[in-house]
């Protein structure tokens, strides 16, 4: 890694309610990754995965007309973080069996890709956040 950046290294991009932020807060989460030379990490497409998962979430359940959300991507030099931040209500959990119609699987995937995920409180809203430990990590936070 170039010892000229510094970490934790955090890329923050806020998306309007609108479909087509899936795919853009997904391209931003690798464009992240590829910044921090992450881009060939074996578990970079389980992190995109858990962005769409989190974004979709985030735009059919938290982000109310004329809101959007906040997508914060953080490398600590241990650990990836992923953060989805919305201004919705409710408390986001993992269905013991998702259903076999479209809605369901998000936070199941979440839970089944990633090391350590929950959920905090924000004013307005909540904070969805998910981690993974890089090779090099020692411990989650």
């Amino acid at each position: 890694m170039n010892d000229e950046r510094q970490i934790p290294y955090q890329r923050d991009q806020f998306y309007a309610r609108d479909r087509r932020s899936v795919a853009a807060a997904r391209r931003f989460a690798r464009w992240s990754l590829t910044y921090w030379e992450l881009a060939d990490w074996e578990r970079a497409d389980d992190v995109s995965l858990c962005v769409s998962e989190l974004a979709t979430n985030a735009l059919v359940h938290g982000a109310p007309p004329g809101r959007g959300f906040l997508l914060r991507v953080r490398y600590d030099g241990c650990v990836v973080r992923v953060e989805v931040h919305d201004s919705g209500g409710g408390e986001p959990y993992v269905s013991e069996l998702p259903g076999d119609g479209e809605g369901g699987r998000g936070l199941f995937l979440v839970a089944a890709l990633a090391d350590k995920w929950g959920v905090g409180q924000r004013n307005p809203g909540k904070v969805v956040w998910c981690e993974f430990v890089h090779p090099a990590g020692v411990a989650l936070s």
